[in-house]
């Protein structure tokens, strides 16, 4: 069981530990890209998209700059500077009792920025898909 969810995943943030999306990710976690219209269910693909993530969002710019939690959600807002464009989005987190993230919401404006990360992205998945 994880002590503490919020601690974990700004650990992994901080170290850019893509392995340790297993210990806080359930088996049935859901995955909300602020890209791709339908919610992508499950450990394998929201490990998939979060490692990317973790690759084309979390550079040096890259901070949180306010967290509210309440019971068993977060939403963290953060910023980070990509190609000379500033990325202001939220990460909407809930887990259940046992510490796991069951869902994951990723909310990015404005638009220029979306349409980067959109790129970005792409990219990063099918070059992480190849190996």
């Amino acid at each position: 069981m994880i002590e503490n969810t919020m601690k974990a995943w700004h650990r992994l943030v901080e170290t850019k530990d893509a392995a340790g999306l297993d210990a806080i990710l359930a088996d049935d976690v859901v995955f909300h890209s602020p890209i791709v219209h339908t919610p992508q269910a499950g450990k394998p693909i929201t490990t998939l998209y979060l490692t990317a993530a973790l690759h084309v969002l979390n550079n040096q710019t890259f901070r949180y700059v306010r967290e509210v939690v309440s019971g068993h959600q977060a939403v963290l807002e953060f910023m980070t500077e990509i190609e000379g464009i500033t990325v202001n989005g939220v990460d909407m987190i809930a887990w259940g009792a046992d510490g796991r993230i069951t869902d994951f919401k990723v909310m990015v404006r404005p638009l220029k920025a979306i349409n980067l990360i959109h790129r970005m992205m792409g990219e990063m998945l099918q070059s992480m898909r190849k190996s």
